[in-house]
């Protein structure tokens, strides 16, 4: 099994610039950070997690098969978050059910969620489905899990219909801290990378930590890093002393940027936001531009009128108000791609992310 990082991971309760090298062709929700040496602890979790996903796969599955009811998928859809309420997958689901429900799209619409593994255990009951109206929500976080688990179902056996949205990442320190700029942070990191700690509250936020670190000439593999179980603790890591730095997600940090808690240093987008006065990294010398992007995926084998069918009905969804009003709520940004684009879209992310890793593993 290949393990996410091989940074030094620690628990919270521990607590000349570097040259900048020509970044390779590599680059990009949910919960996969497990230490490269977990403790005895965390291998029980980690065993029991191994033993409870067949479980809570097949209850998911059952559930989702009971709420069908037609197959149309103007009749009766059912949306899948492959993770627990509350997280970035299930936001997504709830605001899209919420726009099919207000604009009358669908006759009915439910949201199942189903938890475990970053996501694959969702993608693993997806690939056994054949009812076209099955909608995951799904992304660079089931890309990384299902490399580092080495799992069974991956992405390219699904249906990509289309992609919606995506989530760009703020590099972001707390207000006291001394570095003042992406500059600073990158030559106090450089100078000792084990004493620096960073934090993240999900997968994607490690591997953008590692592609900057990549980026600047730093050892990914000499860098602490404290998981953490979602942006808040990730903020709170950071404004108790325990961690120094973050790459968070930009819904979680920038209220806090402009609370005046937490200080931005670089925003991760191939181009700046309109109204947010923070630089992108590539303003500042550094190819990153990793993105959490969201798609919708529909079972293996449907026909290419079920997906033609799908496509539509998302796209007018993402033309309401209420979609409109989320994204802004939530800073996504729209990237709409078709089933035929994302293809192959989901093809070379996949072989991107697949070489991002094997830099970490060095």
């Amino acid at each position: 099994m290949i393990t996410l990082s091989a940074q030094r991971t620690v628990a919270p309760a521990e607590t000349e610039p570097r040259p900048r090298r020509r970044r390779r062709v590599i680059a990009p929700e949910e919960d996969l950070q497990p230490p490269p040496n977990p403790s005895r602890r965390r291998a029980l979790s980690i065993g029991f997690g191994v033993l409870a996903a067949p479980v809570i796969g097949t209850a998911a599955y059952q559930s989702i098969k009971a709420g069908a009811g037609g197959t149309d998928v103007r009749s009766n859809l059912t949306l899948i978050a492959p993770a627990a309420a509350g997280g970035g997958w299930d936001t997504f689901q709830r605001e899209m059910q919420q726009t099919m429900r207000s604009n009358s799209l669908v006759g009915n619409v439910q949201v199942v969620n189903v938890p475990g593994a970053g996501g694959t255990i969702a993608l693993g009951n997806l690939s056994q489905m054949k009812e076209p109206n099955n909608l995951m929500v799904g992304g660079t976080g089931q890309i990384a899990a299902q490399i580092q688990f080495g799992t069974a179902s991956v992405i390219s056996d699904v249906t990509p219909v289309a992609r919606v949205v995506e989530e760009y990442a703020l590099i972001t320190v707390p207000a006291s801290s001394p570095y003042q700029d992406l500059e600073q942070l990158l030559q106090g990191w450089g100078d000792d990378p084990s004493r620096l700690a960073w934090t993240g509250g999900g997968s994607f936020d490690q591997l953008v930590m590692t592609d900057l670190a990549l980026a600047a000439g730093i050892d990914p593999g000499e860098t602490t890093y404290i998981p953490s179980d979602g942006g808040g603790e990730a903020i709170q890591a950071l404004l108790n002393g325990t961690a120094q730095a973050t790459a968070g997600g930009f819904a979680d940090m920038y209220p806090q940027i402009e609370s005046g808690r937490l200080r931005g240093l670089g925003l991760v987008a191939p181009e700046p936001l309109d109204g947010i006065d923070i630089p992108t990294l590539p303003d500042l010398g550094y190819d990153v531009t990793l993105t959490n992007w969201r798609a919708m995926f529909a079972p293996p084998g449907v026909s290419d009128d079920d997906v033609a069918q799908l496509e539509e009905l998302i796209a007018e969804a993402v033309a309401t108000p209420e979609w409109k009003d989320a994204v802004k709520r939530y800073s996504w940004k729209e990237v709409p791609l078709g089933s035929e684009d994302l293809v192959q879209y989901v093809e070379d992310e996949t072989v991107r992310i697949a070489a991002l890793f094997e830099e970490i593993q060095g």
